[in-house]
């Protein structure tokens, strides 16, 4: 056999390819050994070539968004986020498998890569054979991936049928594979797109309403609100204190700056406190260390959800003006009340005096605060009822438009 090289006529390529022959095709990335991934004769020859083993699957390149539905099904809403971001482009994206994708494709598996590759000869190649492409990259199994097309023909002329010229490859190192059909999200492989864009993509999918005010204000009421129109509600001083139980890097970090504020492994709250609170250079520090362990765990719980469909999240603390995290918010809601009104409510749920619930009250913002400070305020003054349609109004307005 002779391998032909095709620097221009894609519809011969196109030909090969439906025929059931193997063209080495250009990306961005690396050369692909390509056949029709819905012709499993074709299939089978590029495992025979490459000498790949049978139980890795392979990957289908495809020309866009629309294969999600041609190859996949229940595919989430993230895998759209994440092609609208990265395709044409070194992302590989999983889910679950069509029917119609044979099995010597999918490895004995139930899920399939789908990966729109930013090569104008394949995406054209692509559009006129009208099949999916398996392609993993065009070198035997275990040997360097090759960057032209000289490379490849080095490796396989005389065995496949064809190679496109497109050049060499910009990047060199193969996509980046994210599987979405698992719960949560992972990355399968790390290759030319790195972990934090795909994070930042996912995160930046949602609309996430920041919630804030004092104790007894009826943040709660907002979170129900919020909760119920499908939010995922994260509460940041609870992330806080399960990371304070969990977190050994950043109760490392603690001891490292604090010494004896941890012992086996365990805060000693009242030590932390004492060394702290009447310091304001140390209180700064140790915010420098708990808020990005805090701010990271949040971030990885926003990407799951969105990983996962989610399109709505919330997050509640005291404190979320002036932390990065409203970076995040596609708005910051203030809940308030007044002071006598707080304090009533302090005093039957917790069961305190009213000089301590209004101590405690006047130790935190005052109003004036969150009003010049959120992007909404939503006073809680009247019955829960009134409270729960104005938060239902607000947040639909927020979330829906």
């Amino acid at each position: 056999m002779t391998t032909e090289r095709i620097t221009g006529d894609i519809s011969r390529a196109a030909e090969i390819i439906r025929a059931g022959g193997l063209v080495a095709v250009p990306t961005e990335t690396v050369y692909g050994l390509a056949a029709s991934g819905l012709d499993e004769n074709a299939v089978e020859r590029i495992y025979e070539v490459k000498g790949r083993p049978a139980v890795k699957p392979l990957s289908l390149m495809v020309p866009g968004r629309e294969a999600f539905s041609a190859y996949g099904r229940d595919v989430p809403r993230s895998a759209g986020v994440l092609a609208e971001a990265f395709w044409p482009g070194p992302l590989t994206i999983v889910v679950k498998a069509d029917g119609r994708i044979p099995s010597i494709v999918l490895a004995g598996g139930d899920t399939v890569g789908l990966r729109c590759p930013a090569s104008e000869k394949t995406l054209a190649l692509l559009r006129t054979c009208g099949v999916p492409l398996a392609a993993p990259s065009a070198n035997p199994s275990g040997a360097p991936s090759p960057r032209t097309a000289r490379e490849v023909l080095d490796y396989f002329d005389g065995a496949i049928e064809a190679v496109i010229d497109g050049g060499p490859c910009g990047i060199g190192r193969e996509s980046t594979i994210v599987d979405l059909a698992s719960r949560p999200w992972r990355i399968l492989r790390q290759g030319a797109l790195p972990e934090q864009d795909i994070r930042e993509a996912l995160i930046g999918s949602l609309k996430v309403v920041g919630v804030t005010g004092g104790t007894g204000a009826g943040k709660t009421t907002a979170l129900d609100a919020l909760r119920d129109m499908g939010a995922l509600v994260i509460d940041a001083d609870g992330v806080y204190h399960d990371l304070c139980r969990s977190c050994a890097p950043m109760l490392a970090e603690i001891e490292g700056r604090f010494p004896g504020a941890v012992e086996d492994g365990i805060l000693q709250r009242k030590k932390l406190g004492a060394l702290v609170f009447s310091d304001p250079k140390a209180l700064a520090d140790l915010s420098a260390i708990t808020d990005k362990y805090v701010i990271g765990a949040i971030d990885d719980m926003l990407a799951d959800h969105a990983a996962a469909g989610g399109r709505y999240a919330a997050v509640d603390a005291i404190n979320l003006i002036g932390t990065s995290l409203e970076d995040r918010f596609t708005a910051l809601v203030g809940v308030l009340a007044s002071e006598d009104v707080r304090a009533a409510r302090l005093m039957a749920r917790e069961g305190v005096s009213l000089e301590y619930a209004r101590s405690r009250i006047r130790a935190q913002k005052p109003d004036a605060f969150f009003e010049r400070n959120c992007d909404h305020i939503l006073r809680n003054d009247g019955t829960k009822e009134d409270f729960r349609r104005a938060c239902d109004i607000l947040f639909k307005k927020i979330l829906e438009e």
